[in-house]
């Protein structure tokens, strides 16, 4: 079994920053991509930003230029570091993990969630 541990969410006023983190553990082989999602009330899971093992990234178009995902491989931990955040960005975060098992088994893992809210 494979899991995410998301850490970091909170309350922030608008045009401030937030760090969050997610660790991948378990049975790991190998984690081919790392990746933020989010959910605001009543609406789908969105793309926020991806990340390979190579260090390519995807971001939404609405986060483009604010946020910035990286990884650190080392310690199967995805960061998202957001910057200049609006109402519009308070959803709840989850972490998406990708890849092989050692048993080689393909999984695609999801964390619990952190709430982000960004109001004055």
């Amino acid at each position: 079994q494979v899991q995410a541990v998301e850490s970091g969410g909170g309350l922030v006023q608008p045009g401030g920053s937030l760090r969050l983190s997610c660790a991948a553990s378990g049975s790991i082989k190998s984690i081919t991509t790392m990746g933020w999602y989010r959910q605001a009330p009543g609406k789908e899971r969105d793309l926020v930003a991806a990340i390979t093992s190579g260090g390519s990234t995807n971001y939404g178009d609405s986060v483009k230029g604010r946020f910035i995902i990286s990884r650190d491989n080392a310690k199967r931990t995805v960061y998202l570091q957001m910057n200049s955040l609006k109402p519009e960005d308070t959803a709840v975060y989850y972490c998406n993990a990708q890849g092989w098992t050692s048993n080689w088994v393909n999984y695609d893992t999801w964390g619990q969630g952190t709430q982000v809210t960004v109001s004055s």
